[in-house]
């Protein structure tokens, strides 16, 4: 009924050979529909496609892809059927029953149905589900394809397809194919949301009559549709301005003719209130005004059922003649139910003038409970009249699909589903109102399953009679699958009938009541890091095998509902599936989903850990003797070693990357397999310190930091042993003539690191002195008297420097004297040492 929804739209295209301009506008309908309404509350929240042809029809294609459809139906071709009747019905039985109640399906076809005998099925899947029909009937209608004799029956007309659209309360559109395009405006106006009827009526024969509607404020997109032939209407709103059919634009509106059809589009600034259109043909024609408005309702025929929670049940069929009726009415206004107020509901024929109006029951929310004393005897619909709260306007709506009663009933309960491979048998039973006699019965399935069915079933005047069928699903039929079974009963003398819709499952017996069972085979070594920063650089592999059982009915589906990773498994149907997932150490965690046949669900959930958290550990085994210098500025000339051990302790996952952070020098290592890391590094002495840095496969990080000292800061000494006798003369000409030496000893204490070098810087003469390796170095300087000064330099490993300065004194007195002092002034004043002390980088 369109009650503020989206809407469904489904097409069943005739795909024989002749049909390929109208399969080019089918086509063109649906990418202008998934165009102009994709994104917005008006595009149709599923599309059904179902082609037919002969003796083919189907399969029903169904998606909420607006895409998928526009490919689907580029597919369809034009092929073979030459002049033969298709499977029209067959078709349009298949989307009646895959598509949701209140669907709206068009038809495209130029021939006449070859499977008329399903006209009745059609009917009672129409009234079931109150889905409208339209048909878009191109060509000569009754000519060149019903002139082959022997092939169709004389009912066999476009005038079936025009039965089952006036009682769906859809269009039967004539048109020659050159004209399609514009007849196929009425799909565009149907695929929207929220659309409502407002008035609905019909007369065969036609005759002169005006016809009286309500448009209220909440009304949008007002379209009229007229079908028939040779017929004039004149149109008038509430402030007395008319417009005929022939007036294309108008004060009203635009008037659209193609074909039989005349679709009426009401201006938007349309007066709100009592409306007239007055008819005059004596030609059938129909009457339609459709509108958008969330003002709207739905309604079902019910009966009362009693038993400890009492209440209604909805009518499978048409309701009893003679007989009192009820209707559950629900309604929805533009903010709720409570902004309607409901005034009437009444039956009213299509081709009449009876009205039949019903006592209310408020029972809150929007429902009401309508009791009628008496049915039309007629084709009806179901006729509402209110008042919208928000605007104060008074409203009608009306019911698009016809309904009558009948003096006979059928029913059959279905308290069961059915099983593949096996017969289900399914009572019913018939009862009448009126004369007994044979009534005629039949069946219908919409998925072909062999049906035993008997013919006729003997009901006495005013009795009932039981009866039951069977029904034989195939055995590869899958679990889930749903069966629409039709019965019909005809009266004798086919002067009445009813019928029955079922809803029937097929569902697999289950007697597999255990999930799959899932064993973890293995998780490989799993190098996770324990900072999250860096998990994507490490990946971990779960293996399991999954099982269900020695009675289970197998493994449907494997999937993994956690993590993020990949899945992989052997093929399902092996009696053990083994499965494998992979994912980095972002995700540690999975959970493996397995589905059988009788749709247990078993779960292998599993969490990986990170077991190594401890960081590499090192140990300094020796660093090399170190002589480095206390002055940076011989920085350069010295080096020194550290040798260290690493290792990832017992549960570590091994060392992956050895380098250093600090120090400028060379870093060596072995194999950084072993389970002991045995790293150098070399470096001179302007570098100090050095950090190295090991990387385990689990991230963690540990460090070892170790700076150099320089020890030896002290400069070397120098003891003065002896000054040979010395006779410098006085005279400094003579001084050439006369010699001296100098005898001293030099070490570098206790913790010194050697002497290495020892030169004089003052003094001409010859330095000797033992094996700079020694302690203690014995120095010997000699020169003659015009040297008289000496300062002798030491440096060592440490690049500490020590002088030791002597000076003698010219005799100018008794050789005793000149002996005497040059001593005393080496003791006292010239013997000493001056040091440079240079900083220590440690």
């Amino acid at each position: 009924m369109g009650i503020a929804r989206s809407s469904v739209v489904a097409f069943v295209i005739d795909t024989t050979g002749s049909m390929r301009d109208d399969i080019l506008e089918a086509k063109s309908v649906v990418n202008e529909i998934i165009d102009s309404r994709k994104g917005t509350q008006d595009e149709p929240s599923q599309y059904i496609l179902v082609p037919f042809n002969d003796p083919e029809f189907g399969p029903l294609i169904r998606t909420t892809n607006p895409d998928v459809m526009k490919t689907e139906i580029a597919k369809l071709k034009a092929d073979g059927g030459g002049d033969l009747p298709e499977m029209c019905l067959s078709g349009l039985q298949l989307a009646l029953t895959g598509a949701p109640a209140s669907s709206h399906i068009f038809v495209f076809t130029d021939a006449i149905a070859k499977d008329i005998a399903l006209g009745d099925t059609i009917l009672a899947l129409i009234r079931s589900t109150k889905s409208t029909v339209s048909f878009f009937m191109t060509g000569a209608g009754a000519g060149a394809r019903r002139r082959r004799s022997g092939v169709e029956s004389r009912e066999a007309t476009f005038e079936t397809y025009k039965d089952l659209a006036l009682a769906s309360g859809g269009q039967a559109i004539g048109v020659t194919k050159e004209n399609l395009p514009q007849a196929t405006d009425v799909i565009i106006d149907s695929s929207t949301s929220a659309l409502v009827t407002v008035l609905q009526r019909a007369r065969n024969p036609g005759k002169a009559e005006t016809f009286s509607f309500l448009l209220d404020e909440s009304l949008n997109n007002i379209t009229i549709y007229i079908t028939g032939k040779s017929l004039t209407f004149t149109l008038k709103n509430p402030a007395g301005v008319t417009q005929k059919q022939n007036e294309v634009n108008g004060e009203l509106g635009t008037v659209q003719t193609v074909g039989n059809l005349f679709r009426v589009r009401l201006a938007s600034n349309k007066q709100t209130g009592l409306w007239e259109i007055s008819m005059n043909s004596n030609q059938p024609y129909t009457l339609k005004v459709t509108g958008q408005s969330t003002i709207a309702f739905i309604y079902d025929f019910v009966e009362t059922f009693e038993g400890p929670h009492p209440g209604y049940a909805l009518i499978s069929g048409r309701p009893k003649a003679g007989m009192p009726a009820m209707l559950l009415v629900s309604v929805l206004g533009r903010k709720g139910p409570a902004s309607v107020k409901v005034a009437n509901v009444a039956l009213v024929t299509v081709s009449g003038l009876e009205v039949v109006g019903g006592t209310l029951e408020d029972m809150g929310n929007g429902d009401f409970l309508v009791t009628v004393t008496k049915v039309p005897a007629g084709e009806f619909v179901v006729l509402l009249n209110g008042t919208d709260v928000v605007s104060s306007t008074v409203f009608q709506r009306q019911s698009t699909t016809q309904m009558s009663v009948s003096k006979v009933t059928i029913k059959a309960v279905v308290d069961r589903s059915m099983e593949p491979g096996k017969t289900f048998t399914l009572p019913f039973t018939v009862m009448t109102d009126a004369t007994g006699g044979s009534y005629k019965i039949s069946a219908r399935n919409d998925r072909d399953f062999k049906m035993n069915v008997p013919g006729s079933i003997a009901v006495t005047t005013g009795g009932n009679a039981t009866g039951e069928l069977t029904i034989t699903v195939p055995a590869n039929t899958p679990s889930g699958t749903d069966v629409t079974l039709t019965i019909e009963a005809v009266a004798p003398g086919a002067s009445d009938s009813n019928y029955a819709v079922l809803r029937l499952s097929v569902v697999t017996k289950v007697t597999d009541f255990t999930p799959p069972q899932c064993e973890v085979v293995s998780v490989s070594s799993v190098d996770c890091p324990a900072d999250p920063a860096f998990c994507n650089s490490a990946f971990w592999q779960l293996s399991a095998n999954l099982t269900d059982g020695v009675n289970g009915t197998g493994i449907t589906s494997l999937t993994h509902r956690q993590g993020v990773g990949s899945l992989t498994h052997t093929d399902l149907k092996q009696t053990v599936v083994a499965a494998a997932f992979n994912a980095s150490c972002c995700s540690l965690t999975v959970e493996l989903v397995a589905v059988d046949k009788a749709m247990n669900v078993g779960t292998c959930l599993y969490t990986t850990k990170v077991t190594d958290v401890t960081p590499p550990q090192c140990e300094v085994v020796s660093v090399s003797s170190v002589d480095c210098p206390a002055d940076p500025a011989f920085c350069n000339s010295a080096f020194w070693q550290l040798s260290a051990n690493l290792t990832d302790g017992v549960n570590g996952t091994g060392i992956t990357s050895l380098t250093h952070r600090q120090g400028a020098g060379s870093l060596t290592h072995t194999d950084l397999k072993q389970t002991v890391v045995a790293a150098a590094f070399n470096a001179s002495c302007c570098s100090l310190t050095v950090e190295l840095v090991a990387v385990d496969k689990a991230m963690n990080v540990g460090t070892c930091l170790y700076t150099t000292k320089v020890t030896d800061v002290t400069p070397p000494q120098c003891e003065v042993v002896s000054v040979s006798v010395v006779d410098c003369p006085a005279d400094p000409a003579a001084c050439s003539s006369a010699f001296w030496q100098l005898s001293a000893n030099l070490t570098d204490g206790v913790n010194g690191t050697g002497i290495a070098s020892l030169t004089h810087l003052q003094g001409i003469g010859s330095l000797t002195h033992t094996d700079l390796k020694q302690m203690v170095v014995a120095a010997a300087f000699n020169a003659s008297c015009c040297s008289l000064t000496v300062e002798l330099e030491a440096v060592d490993k440490a690049m500490n420097v020590g002088t030791c300065r002597f000076s003698i004194v010219r005799n100018a007195g008794p050789p005793s004297i000149a002996l005497s002092l040059p001593l005393l002034v080496c003791l006292l004043v010239s013997a000493f040492f001056t040091t440079s002390l240079r900083d220590l980088l440690i």
